[in-house]
């Protein structure tokens, strides 16, 4: 499977004047974070990093301390998420016919969930990782701050990446969307608008964008427990083995 890493973002919302995927993240950069978990995949093969020219000496040495197994390529980025990943579609092997986009700052993320979405992928023409919408939402009037609706909660999912495409369909709607004017957040919205079906895998309650001070905060703390359930387990083994 195919992967695209969107890393060409800036770190507004972090308060950082850098590209926030380069901040640490319990010693390590939080793009790092995202590849380890790409390399541990089962069904990733081939990694794409669509990065500035700004960072990518930075990007690059990352990828060189990390000694991955895996190619890792780098793509130039545009001014906007959307113009990235088209870049990064144009980038890929003619070969490809399924691709997966992950959002670097989700830097959580499984390779359970990457073989998931890589498994699912391949029987439908476009997916996304989402969890079920816990609070009660509201819609509101922009003008007034006056609510307008409360629609049904058992109908609302919380879009995460990754999300995986038939390569040849998604190259076909970022060109439609670029010729109309579309501005998209997420590639899902332009399979959306072109009347293609997007399908639902369950993502997982800690893959969560790392945009705040208080998601970096929030993202330490998974780490670290995850980090002790890891050790817990490699004793309970040990002890095991030595009984």
């Amino acid at each position: 499977m195919y992967l695209l890493i969107p890393a060409a973002g800036l770190g507004r919302r972090m308060q950082s004047s850098r590209n926030k995927l380069l901040l640490t993240l319990l010693d390590k950069p939080i793009i790092a974070w995202t590849l380890k978990a790409a390399e541990a995949s089962e069904q990733i093969h081939w990694i794409g990093v669509i990065c500035q020219p700004e960072d990518l000496v930075d990007f690059q040495e990352i990828v060189a301390n990390l000694s991955l197994t895996k190619p890792v390529h780098f793509i130039l980025g545009g001014a906007t998420r959307q113009d990235s990943v088209y870049n990064g579609l144009q980038s890929l092997p003619a070969m490809a016919e399924r691709v997966l986009i992950h959002d670097g700052a989700r830097c959580l993320v499984t390779p359970k969930l990457f073989d998931r979405c890589a498994l699912e992928i391949l029987n439908s023409q476009g997916l996304i990782a989402a969890v079920p919408v816990k609070d009660t939402i509201k819609i509101v009037e922009p003008q007034t701050n006056v609510i307008t609706n409360t629609p049904d909660r058992c109908q609302l999912w919380a879009a995460q990446t990754p999300q995986g495409f038939e390569v040849e369909l998604l190259q076909q709607c970022h060109d439609k969307g670029r010729y109309q004017g579309w501005e998209v957040t997420d590639d899902a919205t332009l399979f959306e608008q072109c009347h293609l079906p997007v399908q639902i895998v369950q993502g997982e309650e800690t893959n969560l964008k790392v945009t705040t001070p208080v998601d970096l905060a929030l993202a330490e703390f998974i780490l670290r427990q995850r980090m002790e359930e890891q050790l817990r387990q490699s004793l309970d083994t040990i002890s095991t083995l030595t009984r």
